[in-house]
């Protein structure tokens, strides 16, 4: 395989192709079959419950027949998932003439007058950042080629723009800052990052204050950060890196917060000054069995994603370290962060969705943690209520208990056939399974 051109090895592409199109062939009624089983379980034509960000709705909608999602926004939740909702990315109107089409970034800037966005025709991750005034619905001269998927950052004036190019292995390793109107060979270099090991991505805070350059390899992490409101600025670094020490920051407005496994191997919360960003106070204290995978601030709370008795959950504690956890379900359930746009509000958007219950976005109340469905996932030509789920434990060998998930349809009990499913590999657990 080394040699992409070697006769023996395209010979050998070429029979496996036929074989696999003849067992296919040979099998066409069945594979038709199973896909219209799966095709009347699915709602082709939906419609994405909408998402807060500054004064704008926004939102996603499928139509049956169509490959792609089409983006609108409004100025109320309702107009936004409504006909009357202002297009503003068509991915199948930029899909056509093109045999491949991923989006990649989708980024507004602060005001929400323009919108980077990118996207892959040809298949080699290698995107095409282009920059889309909403007030015209046309793109701006400034097309940037041969981005990566790591990310994109506006300036806090929307001036200047942030993004990640590839070195000749195709990681992600360098930031670069374009300047509106300007032309891409005037770009600047900003951070690079020649580590092999490492690969670089970028984000704004959620508050917006900073860019955040991560760079981090399977085992440890740097952090540089870059006013946005200064963004001809250095970036400055939080904490050098340290082998096997991992670590990711945001801004909570009145500190930074810092995830990290520093002392801690399932995370622990730390906190630093916005000037003296490498002194590290904890907040949260590493508590074994207790998995810290990612943190959101709020204007008056941190929301921690974490593990607990091999279930996701959703811990939200104040300024004053009191906590309280989000309880939705007791089947064995995931549950995750929605789309959370806005640093200043009085609710939190979760993802919840288990053996027995189609995705299901919820609004939580920050206040007295009630909830409201905003939306499910339809699931036509399916009795949910049929089914029910439930978690045992089994005992390993060396007394390690091992959690495992049945679901069942409520008349069925005893030993009936049954499907096993497991998975563990990449420090990558199933949160229901």
């Amino acid at each position: 395989m080394l040699n992409v051109d070697d006769e023996q090895f395209l010979q050998y592409l070429q029979d496996e192709n036929t074989y696999a199109q003849q067992w296919f062939d040979e099998h066409s009624a069945l594979t038709a079959a199973i896909v219209e089983e799966i095709r009347s379980r699915v709602q082709e034509t939906d419609q994405s419950p909408a998402v807060s960000a500054g004064n704008w709705w926004y939102s996603t909608r499928t139509v049956e027949g169509l490959s792609y999602p089409i983006h609108c926004r409004a100025s109320s939740p309702a107009e936004a998932e409504g006909p009357a909702a202002e297009v503003i990315l068509d991915q199948n109107k930029e899909a056509e003439g093109h045999e491949f089409f991923d989006l990649g970034a989708f980024e507004p800037d602060h005001q929400h007058q323009l919108i980077a966005w990118s996207a892959d025709t040809a298949g080699n991750e290698h995107y095409t950042l282009r920059i889309r005034d909403t007030s015209t619905g046309i793109d701006l001269n400034d097309t940037i080629p041969d981005t990566t998927w790591g990310g994109v950052a506006w300036s806090t004036d929307s001036r200047h723009l942030f993004y990640v190019v590839a070195d000749d292995t195709e990681r992600p390793y360098q930031v670069r800052r374009h300047e509106i109107g300007t032309p891409t060979s005037a770009d600047e270099i900003v951070f690079t990052d020649d580590d092999e090991r490492f690969y670089v991505g970028i984000e704004l805070t959620r508050r917006g204050r900073y860019v955040v350059i991560h760079s981090g390899s399977k085992t440890s992490s740097e952090v540089h950060l870059l006013d946005a409101s200064l963004p001809l600025s250095e970036p400055q670094c939080v904490r050098p890196r340290t082998e096997h020490v991992e670590y990711s920051v945001d801004d909570w407005g009145h500190a930074l917060v810092i995830t990290t496994n520093l002392d801690a191997e399932d995370f622990q919360i730390m906190i630093a000054r916005h000037d003296d960003p490498g002194n590290w106070t904890t907040f949260v204290a590493h508590e074994p069995g207790r998995r810290i995978t990612a943190v959101e601030p709020f204007e008056g709370v941190l929301a921690i994603h974490e593990w607990a008795d091999a279930q996701p959950q959703i811990r939200l504690v104040d300024s004053d370290s009191n906590s309280r956890t989000i309880d939705l379900q007791h089947e064995p359930h995931d549950i995750e962060f929605g789309a959370n746009e806005n640093f200043t509000t009085d609710t939190v958007r979760v993802r919840l969705q288990s053996l027995t219950r189609p995705s299901t976005v919820i609004d939580v109340q920050l206040d007295d943690l009630s909830h409201q469905v905003i939306r499910q996932t339809p699931t036509p030509n399916v009795a949910l209520d049929d089914y029910v789920s439930e978690r045992h434990w089994a005992t390993a060998e060396d007394g390690t208990t091992v959690p495992y998930d049945i679901v069942r349809h409520r008349d069925h009990h005893g030993a009936v056939p049954a499907v096993i499913y497991a998975y563990g590999s990449y420090e990558i657990s199933l949160q229901i399974g």
